[in-house]
């Protein structure tokens, strides 16, 4: 559980990033959005006192203009998306920090778990599943349960978290769609060769806006799980959290000139990203090593998967 909680979190941003790459762009604004969705979802929900699940639909709302105004930046500046999103990102980290201390004070809010409850929306992201099977397995002794303290004779694990069921479902969702669909084909199109798929058809702009939606969304997904579960948003939540999503796909096989890639692939990544983070930790490991596995892998993948291309396309 541990580990698969920390790999959900990567999997999910890795997802709307692998689609995205595809697609031929890149969005370094992911971390921010995080950290802005976080904060829009407390402040309306405790500042303000609107229902949670106004708050998060706003929270969505805003982020998927977000990433809808990026795609459409890039594509009638003609900016590489690297710069647009470069921007973006310090425009959110800066509101992010900024609004909370001029309403607040502070840059962290607290007092969501209250403001959650009987919400009917909150535990999509919040809640947990299949609790009543792991009280089952712990009555019939194939689960441990707690020896000591408060939870005493309660199950140590007690439902797979909504986060998880976000990662999977996504996963699952963006397979199907990139392999099984018209839109899938599109969205190789666009990032293999844009000036050809535009000459048979395949709406490029369109598409590539919509995959910037898309890792908004993803971003917004995440957040609002971790605000729910913390019961507190933070201004510096999602911090390299774009470049872990973007590290994710491309050891999963994505390549960074877009046309090809997996979210299979994506989604091993981010398995093996919370892995490794979590394996450090129990070893007592110093954590500031993983920032240096990420660094390796990423070139070691990069590399990898250069001389992969360069073996199939027959180039020097």
């Amino acid at each position: 559980m541990n580990w698969g909680t920390v790999s959900a979190q990567f999997m999910i941003i890795a997802v709307g990033a692998c689609l995205l790459m595809i697609s031929g762009e890149f969005d370094l604004s992911v971390g921010s959005m995080i950290g802005f969705s976080g904060i829009v979802i407390a402040l309306l929900s405790t500042t303000f006192g609107l229902p949670m699940w106004v708050s998060i639909l706003v929270a969505f709302a805003l982020a998927l203009i977000i990433g809808a105004l990026n795609g459409f930046l890039i594509l009638r500046t003609g900016l590489p998306s690297f710069i647009v999103t470069l921007a973006s990102l310090f425009i959110l980290r800066g509101l992010t920090t900024y609004i909370p201390i001029m309403i607040n004070g502070s840059t962290i809010i607290g007092g969501l778990k209250a403001a959650a409850a009987n919400d009917w929306l909150a535990p999509v992201f919040g809640g947990k599943i299949l609790s009543s099977l792991f009280v089952w397995l712990a009555e019939h002794g194939i689960i441990s349960t707690f020896k000591a303290g408060p939870k005493i004779g309660q199950p140590v694990v007690d439902g797979i978290p909504m986060l998880m069921v976000w990662a999977l479902g996504l996963a699952v969702i963006a397979h199907v769609i990139l392999t099984r669909t018209v839109f899938g084909s599109w969205i190789f199109a666009a990032g293999g060769d844009p000036n050809a798929a535009r000459n048979v058809g395949v709406p490029v702009g369109r598409v590539k806006i919509y995959m910037f939606m898309l890792t908004a969304f993803c971003a917004t997904v995440l957040a609002t799980c971790q605000v729910l579960e913390f019961g507190s948003a933070a201004a510096d939540r999602g911090l390299l959290k774009e470049f872990e999503a973007i590290i994710a796909a491309v050891i999963g096989g994505t390549l960074l000139t877009g046309g090809y890639g997996t979210v299979a692939g994506a989604a091993l990544g981010a398995i093996i990203f919370g892995v490794v983070q979590q394996g450090l930790f129990f070893a007592g490991v110093e954590s500031s090593l993983f920032r240096v596995f990420l660094g390796i892998i990423l070139l070691l993948a990069v590399i990898l998967n250069t001389y992969i291309r360069r073996v199939i396309t027959g180039e020097r």
